[in-house]
């Protein structure tokens, strides 16, 4: 599929002022609370120049099978850089000395997508073994899911190196949940150095493609943060479609697509869904209905413009990827996502990951 709306581009040809001086803040480090300049969009010009084809290959073939698929790998780049940073951690099984999370509560039995990285990480193996770590697999794949599901196109900063731990204590604590407050939203996004408005507003805007469980919102069909009573935010003739799909006592684990309107097309009508109560999760509906928030009037910018939501999720995706990477000659390049190198040394690989 051609790249229809590249970050480069966008500066080159000046469409929105502000993304062309957050460019070059964030090209050179300037304001953000992490070392930027680690990180390089050449990192493997040199030693595994076609290491984004070689992803885009497997994602295409496993999107055939699987329409979920990109909004999910997205999803885990999410997860993993929330947690101690874009480490690839969120990939580790468990062993005798890591506590996985996958098992964390926002993950267990939610977080998907493990057998296409384990697919990719093959591929590149075969390519430039020993070269590309799974962290930054996961930044690859989360670009190239955005933009082959119509959404826009970035250069990926590289050269983050993989974990030898995991933090499913810090998965369970820092990772933003379905059914939490605007208020507690802002509380995460600023704990990882993100702001707590346009970055929120906009990588929320993921929430355009994939799908969520009945467990996921459920709360807000039938008793409302206690109240015994749906959300009133909630549209009414949506919330009859949603009570019909997740009945009290039914499953739980039924899915429903995030965005009604076109669920696997990264466009801008998440945010105008909002402007009609048709968010599908609390944290999506909050964003718009919380009264007085500096939330509101980003979302009614991105629903009638589109290219300025564009703009806004390619700078706040790099932002998030570049959230305390590990580099030099910290962590490792693993040679399985699922676990560490057999010769793994340094002190923090014997840490068990919940301490």
């Amino acid at each position: 599929m051609e790249r229809v709306f590249s970050f480069k581009m966008m500066v080159d040809k000046a469409l929105h002022p502000l993304v062309a001086s957050l460019f070059f803040v964030i090209w050179f480090g300037g304001s953000l609370p992490y070392a930027y300049a680690q990180l390089t969009p050449t990192f493997y010009d040199g030693t595994c120049p076609n290491v984004s084809t070689i992803i885009r290959g497997v994602l295409v073939q496993a999107l055939q099978t699987d329409p979920r698929i990109g909004a999910s790998l997205t999803r885990l780049h999410f997860h993993d850089c929330f947690v101690n940073g874009c480490d690839g951690s969120i990939l580790l099984d468990n062993t005798a000395t890591i506590e996985s999370e996958k098992e964390a509560v926002p993950n267990n039995n939610s977080a998907r997508g493990f057998e296409v990285v384990d697919n990719m990480k093959t591929a590149v193996e075969n390519a430039c073994p020993g070269i590309v770590s799974c962290a930054d697999i996961l930044a690859i794949a989360a670009e190239e899911s955005v933009c082959l599901a119509g959404g826009p196109s970035w250069t990926v900063p590289l050269g983050r190196r993989d974990s030898l731990i995991a933090n499913r204590s810090g998965a369970n604590s820092s990772i933003p949940a379905p059914f939490e407050s605007l208020a507690v939203l802002k509380s995460k996004f600023a704990a990882v150095g993100l702001n707590t408005s346009s970055d929120l507003v906009a990588l929320s805007g993921a929430h355009t493609f994939g799908r969520a469980q009945c467990l996921n919102f459920i709360s807000r069909l039938y008793n409302f943060s206690g109240s015994g009573n749906p959300d009133p935010t909630l549209n009414t003739t949506y919330l009859a479609a949603l009570q019909q799909l997740c009945p009290q006592g039914g499953n739980r684990s039924v899915l429903t697509n995030l965005d009604r309107t076109t669920p696997d097309t990264f466009d801008g009508n998440y945010f105008s869904n909002l402007q009609t109560n048709e968010g599908l999760l609390r944290s999506d509906q909050e964003l718009f209905s919380t009264t007085g928030a500096d939330t509101i009037d980003i979302v009614n910018n991105f629903s009638s413009n589109q290219t300025a939501f564009f703009e806004s999720f390619v700078v706040s995706m790099i932002r998030m990827g570049n959230i305390s990477p590990l580099t030099g000659t910290d962590g490792e390049i693993r040679l399985n996502c699922r676990r560490v190198n057999d010769n793994s040394t340094g002190s923090n690989a014997l840490l068990v990951s919940s301490i």
